[in-house]
């Protein structure tokens, strides 16, 4: 996007046409999206980085999602401490699975069309209306799933029309699907939601709802070797993203560590985690 002559930007540029700024890139600019770039042949998904396990559940004040730091490329851990939970706007969040350069990059563009939206429209869009968004951002970069580099993000966020949290998945061509109570995607997310059937209640308060997550990502990594558990010996723990009316946040690193190490200190006593609660 270069300036004429005069140092002015093209007069499009300063009037878009829509509230869509990945339309308003197609139309300018789409070598700068994802799916539009050319890609030699063959899969490439052994030779990037991969990021696994993404946890989301619902509580009574909203939702949370948290995730493990590992990143893998083939049988090598190729990062300890990366990041992919993160805040699409004030009252959602995002996280994926997958690759992760692709993952951190579609991200980014979604939380530029989140914001591009409300700037020009003066509102927020509604909480379906980003999960259409970012839908619309996951099938555009088909191309490059098909040659094995997948991004499959989780989305969640307050929906204020109902006071509540929400969670929505998503399949590599763009579907989505809304989830009740709690889901998980990434390698180990089998491992992760069938530790959640077991911990969790529609009742947890925001502590322990964390408490469960942080139980079934440890499951995850003990079954998985692309999840990354708590690392102790470095302090590196799970990112988690609370959202509730007030918006999004971050749990403070230091409240973090300390539930991992009450769940720690627990595995010591039980390795294989807590015990459901009984059903009579």
């Amino acid at each position: 996007m270069t300036s004429d002559a005069s140092g002015r930007l093209p007069e499009a540029f300063l009037t878009p046409g829509g509230s869509s700024f990945m339309d308003f890139l197609a139309g300018h600019a789409p070598d700068l999206l994802p799916g539009r770039r050319a890609l030699g042949s063959g899969d490439l998904s052994s030779e990037v980085p991969h990021g696994t396990t993404i946890v989301a559940a619902t509580f009574p004040g909203g939702v949370i999602m948290a995730g493990d730091r590992r990143a893998t490329m083939g049988n090598i851990i190729a990062q300890r401490d990366i990041e992919k939970v993160f805040p699409a706007d004030e009252y959602s969040a995002v996280a994926f699975a997958g690759s992760a350069g692709f993952g951190i990059e579609m991200v980014r563009l979604f939380q530029v069309e989140l914001e591009h939206y409300e700037k020009l429209e003066g509102a927020t869009l509604s909480l379906d209306g980003k999960a259409n968004r970012l839908s619309a951002l996951i099938r555009g970069n088909l191309p490059m799933a098909m040659q094995g580099l997948t991004v499959v993000p989780l989305f969640a966020g307050y929906d204020h029309d109902i006071n509540a949290g929400r969670i929505f998945s998503y399949d590599p061509t763009g579907g989505r699907y809304e989830e009740t109570h709690f889901y998980s995607v990434g390698s180990g997310s089998l491992f992760a939601r069938g530790a959640l059937k077991k911990l969790y209640r529609e009742d947890l308060s925001e502590t322990d709802c964390v408490t469960v997550m942080i139980q079934s990502l440890i499951d995850a990594a003990d079954d998985d070797s692309a999840t990354g558990g708590p690392d102790m010996l470095r302090r590196i723990f799970p990112v988690v993203g609370v959202v509730t009316a007030d918006g999004y946040r971050r749990l403070p690193e230091d409240e973090v560590a300390a539930l991992v190490d009450a769940a720690w200190a627990q595995r010591h006593q039980r390795p294989d985690g807590p015990a459901a609660t009984s059903l009579t």
